[in-house]
């Protein structure tokens, strides 16, 4: 074959390929692009936060509907082997009688399990989007004494009792991501368009700042959730935190659960603004976060001001006794963080930003 007959042919089949490989690969990619496009979409004209009636909500009892359980009440379920996904505090997964699936979070030593009562029932007290917590104890037919760690079912006849545990209700809506466990960092709240229907300026700050508050520690994208409300048309979306876990004590490098998740010294010590001008968030970094001392504008600080105002101190009372605080940290009694949360919110509603 002579020289230029062969390389004709060479680039005659290599054309031929790459013909073939991109419209093979045409529906996948445009795919991806078209899952971009809505999850930004729904970014545009997010929410965060719902007009409540702050000193109607019940903290004790938490939100109520047909998923709801009665704090420290006794739950019977069956255990059920599903993988462990994401994260590395014990968790399991069990059905009722009734065919409900739970997902129950469990240990004395786990954190998570006080914090997550609080932190959700304060969002949700306030407005903000958030998963349902609820403290009860568990009667688990079958379940090994550590589920997390040992995944071999025992005899059905054998009941294990977890106490403390919590169980978590996902909040309504379809999950938007272009792949799993995607969430959202906090630097796409800027991208929300107030323009198109979304959250303002002062809702999503006031956000930002009661996660210093709570010192969400573990801020990764992955812990923060874009919600459809009305799947498929997508018109209504929500940006929501889905995991406070490591909050009320102090965040940190490594999200250490003894130091970030209700740790009364820690967490009472921290202050809530860098220096003492201007209104900058103190909340340390997390490498694994993408929250890190935020630049708060006057409007959230005033925002969230007014909404912590109309706590009263039955409801704090309430939000910690709830969530078994004390048999976390007994360093620290109920009234103890109550005075430390009005603290809290005296240094926000006293300080006073540029703009």
């Amino acid at each position: 074959m002579r020289k230029s007959t062969w390389l004709a042919t060479a680039i005659g089949i290599w054309c031929a390929a790459t013909y073939v490989t991109r419209t093979t690969n045409a529906p996948a990619a445009a795919t991806e692009s078209s899952q971009h496009l809505r999850r930004l979409d729904a970014i545009h004209h997010a929410q965060v936060w719902t007009a409540t009636n702050v000193r109607s909500m019940n903290l004790q009892a938490g939100p109520q509907g047909p998923f709801a359980f009665k704090p420290n009440g006794i739950v019977s379920c069956d255990f059920v082997d599903r993988p462990r996904g994401a994260g590395s505090t014990p968790k399991f997964s069990c059905v009722t009688p009734s065919g409900q699936e739970l997902k129950v979070r469990y240990g004395e030593t786990n954190g998570e399990v006080y914090a997550q009562v609080a932190a959700t029932r304060l969002l949700w007290a306030l407005g903000f989007w958030s998963n349902q917590m609820y403290p009860v104890t568990v009667a688990c037919a079958g379940c090994p004494p550590d589920p997390f760690h040992d995944r071999h079912a025992a005899e059905r006849s054998k009941i294990t009792t977890f106490d403390p545990a919590t169980i978590d209700v996902k909040a309504d809506g379809a999950t938007v991501e272009t792949k799993p466990d995607e969430g959202w960092s906090w630097s796409e709240l800027d991208q929300i368009d107030e323009q198109a229907g979304g959250a303002s300026k002062a809702q999503r700050d006031a956000l930002t700042l009661l996660a210093v508050l709570m010192q969400h520690s573990s801020n990764k994208a992955i812990n923060q959730r874009i919600v459809c409300l009305d799947s498929p048309a997508c018109s209504q979306t929500v940006m929501m935190i889905s995991d406070v876990g490591k909050t009320f004590g102090r965040a940190n490098a490594l999200n250490n659960d003894r130091l970030a998740a209700v740790n009364f010294k820690a967490w009472s010590r921290q202050p809530i603004w860098r220096g003492s001008t201007g209104c900058v968030g103190d909340l340390p970094r997390s490498w694994s976060g993408t929250l890190h001392d935020p630049h708060i504008t006057e409007a959230g600080r005033q925002f969230l001001a007014d909404l912590l105002a109309q706590l009263t101190d039955t409801q704090l009372h309430d939000l910690f006794d709830v969530s078994r605080f004390t048999e976390r940290d007994p360093s620290a009694t109920i009234d103890d963080w109550v005075n430390a949360f009005k603290q809290k919110r005296t240094d926000i509603a006293n300080r006073r930003c540029d703009s």
